[in-house]
């Protein structure tokens, strides 16, 4: 599947960086940039929704995404509201993105058991999908039930779900049950296998590959290499990323690194990764080498960017970085 097939929509990464009061002139610069997407996160800084908010009322031409939403740490009925919230604030501009997270993320930081991941954000989805209808939802699932819950506000449009997805398992979910993948820390070269599982589960059909890209448009490459090699160690040693990496075929490349990790030698374990796998996983260059990097992206099958401005060039100004990578650029 190639970016023609659907409307391709060049993304960013939210929120950005200062207070999010500060935030309405920047949004209003990525929409008259060429952006036409935003995506918020939620780990350990601004929660998903807010920053989506905020853009509804600031900036009406930028369609709002979660990317992602951790299927475990709202309760299901909390969860619905917070989505048909958003949907009812932004319609026809809003996409709820879904995925597991990480045990990190929910466990270390939430308190929240992390058992059984594929089964839970199926459940998410599915039961959202049931309380989007504005029925009455009485129903047991896997790994929750509901007891007579019905949402008190019904958005215009219902809102599409995306499912945040590294191996075959949830890539396939995406593909049946979603409306389309969420995708990181992967390479142009990764994205054609990752969009032909999600393609191959759709029976064929067109689903939005949305892919968070890590990128810094700096040509100071040992800087933002060595910088950028503590990303990827942070991010490699979770459970569910090295599992991802082993499926991708870097077993080879990143064994010595995780051997080094286990062993609690983060020295090491940094040194063991090589130049070609941060290559691999992280947008660098000019800004022009970045901006054919991405549609390699696209060309592979991402439908939808949003690029992660990583700040590994001290002298690189993150809003210098996000107008060389625009549209309008070049």
């Amino acid at each position: 599947m190639t970016a023609d097939v659907l409307s391709f929509r060049p993304g960013m990464t939210v929120p950005l960086p200062g207070p999010l009061h500060s935030h309405r002139d920047k949004l209003v610069e990525l929409a008259d940039l060429g952006y036409t997407d935003i995506w918020s996160a939620e780990a350990d800084g601004a929660d998903a929704f807010t920053p989506l908010a905020m853009a509804a009322a600031w900036e009406p031409r930028l369609r709002l995404g979660t990317a992602i939403v951790p299927a475990y740490t709202r309760a299901p009925a909390c969860f619905a509201q917070s989505v048909a919230t958003m949907a009812d604030a932004a319609p026809g501009r809003f996409a709820i993105g879904i995925g597991s997270s990480s045990n990190v993320i929910v466990e270390r930081w939430n308190g929240v058991p992390f058992v059984e991941p594929y089964k839970k954000v199926r459940d998410v989805v599915r039961f959202l999908r049931d309380a989007l209808t504005g029925e009455k939802v009485t129903a047991t699932y896997d790994t929750f039930e509901v007891q007579g819950f019905r949402l008190g506000i019904r958005p215009e449009q219902t809102p599409p779900i995306l499912i945040a997805a590294l191996r075959e398992g949830m890539l396939r979910l995406a593909g049946r049950e979603g409306d389309g993948a969420i995708i990181n820390w992967l390479s142009p070269d990764d994205v054609t296998r990752v969009a032909g599982v999600v393609r191959d589960a759709a029976g064929g059909e067109d689903r939005e590959i949305v892919a968070r890209i890590f990128v810094c448009p700096s040509e100071n490459s040992e800087v933002v290499r060595e910088a950028a090699k503590f990303a990827v160690a942070a991010y490699l040693n979770v459970p569910v990323y090295h599992a991802f990496h082993e499926w991708l075929g870097r077993g080879e490349a990143l064994g010595p690194m995780w051997d080094a990790w286990k062993a609690g030698d983060r020295k090491a374990a940094l040194a063991a990764i090589p130049d070609e796998v941060v290559d691999d996983l992280v947008v660098h260059g000019s800004p022009a080498v970045c901006r054919a990097r991405i549609q390699e992206y696209v060309d592979r099958g991402v439908t939808t960017t949003s690029l992660a401005i990583l700040p590994l060039d001290p002298d690189l100004a993150h809003w210098e970085a996000v107008r060389s990578l625009a549209p309008t650029a070049g």
